[in-house]
């Protein structure tokens, strides 16, 4: 009898294959009946863009809610996406492990992306972040000015920055890079220690902000750039700051990513940014997307990034009704040399 590797279609499709045959015959079918479904392969075609929201994804497919949730349901229980709520939303994007991921990436791999219905549901994807991004930007055009006392609202400002130099260490820095840099504030605190500091941001009126509060800084470049594809080349720089951005994203795993690039043999990336929190009107007033990052989360996406030694300081609100802040600390080993013989 002939082995499946004999099989042109076992050949055509192996990982495929070896994807379901770690799991079991229930399994197996599951998970194949579960990607096998033309909604379902949209949703994760969708979902291999960005993680999203179920009205996000209702809106996109044109379909109603109610039937969204059962297509997400099935994928979920045959382990192909991850559920994960997020204050009164609730968030999918494709499993990271498992047979259900290697299955996932298998199916999407022989995907046709110039199918009429993936283009038209990527062009509806589109229109979504478009409409987040102008949204995004009217707001940070309106508060460029009172930025940093926004910012101050939640927790005592003067802790965090404490915290952040503490995490960041004494330096020198060779280059420091400040990805969202807003106002500049965290180039004012840190520019000092390095020998050459960038801030990069999408909104013009949050660089405008930023070169006046910056002013004095040497060796301190502000350049309109986007954080997600930064044009940087790798390991750019010994210190990579994330401040008070991955709320505002989309896409929070690749900016981590992304940051993590930068960061040089040795180096240090500090995210700062929110504990999870249930304060659902900052999505409407304040642009907010997530309702804050666990520290599980932070530790996963800085370990897909090849950082380690994550270390986190917590800060808590200056009054009840505040938000507490975390500031994460990772490192990118330094690259060891062979001694020799």
């Amino acid at each position: 009898m002939s082995g499946c590797g004999d099989f042109p279609l076992y050949r055509r499709h192996k990982d495929i294959f070896i994807s379901l045959m770690s799991w079991s015959v229930r399994q197996a079918v599951e998970g194949a009946s579960a990607a096998g479904e033309p909604t379902r392969l949209r949703i994760l075609a969708l979902l291999a863009r960005e993680e999203l929201a179920v009205l996000e994804l209702g809106r996109i497919l044109g379909q109603s809610q109610p039937r969204v949730s059962r297509h997400l349901r099935l994928l979920a229980e045959a382990g192909l996406v991850e559920r994960f709520p997020d204050g009164s939303w609730v968030f999918y994007r494709l499993a990271t492990e498992g047979p259900g991921a290697a299955l996932v990436q298998a199916v999407l791999g022989a995907l046709d992306l110039t199918d009429e219905a993936l283009r038209a549901d990527s062009e509806q994807l589109e229109s979504v972040q478009r409409g987040r991004r102008t949204a995004a930007a009217a707001y940070f055009a309106r508060n460029a000015e009172q930025w940093d006392h926004l910012r101050s609202l939640q927790t005592d400002e003067a802790e965090v920055e404490r915290a952040i130099s503490g995490a960041a260490g004494p330096g020198p820095f060779e280059r420091l890079i400040d990805l969202g840099t807003g106002t500049g504030r965290m180039l004012r605190l840190l520019a000092p220690q390095a020998r050459r500091s960038l801030g990069l941001d999408l909104s013009h009126q949050m660089l405008n902000v930023a070169r006046a509060e910056t002013t004095g800084l040497e060796r301190c470049e502000l350049r309109h750039g986007d954080i997600l594809a930064t044009g940087l080349p790798g390991g750019a720089a010994d210190l990579v700051v994330v401040h008070q951005v991955l709320h505002y994203l989309g896409e929070p795993a690749a900016a981590v990513a992304e940051a993590g690039r930068l960061v040089a043999p040795g180096g240090r990336l500090l995210v700062v940014d929110f504990a999870p929190h249930e304060l659902e009107h900052l999505r409407e007033a304040h642009q907010h997307r997530r309702l804050g990052f666990t520290d599980e989360e932070i530790a996963r996406w800085t370990a897909d990034a090849g950082l380690a030694e994550v270390s986190v300081t917590t800060l808590p609100p200056a009054r009840s009704e505040g938000l507490t802040v975390k500031v994460w600390c990772a490192r990118r080993p330094h690259i060891q040399q062979r001694v020799a013989a």
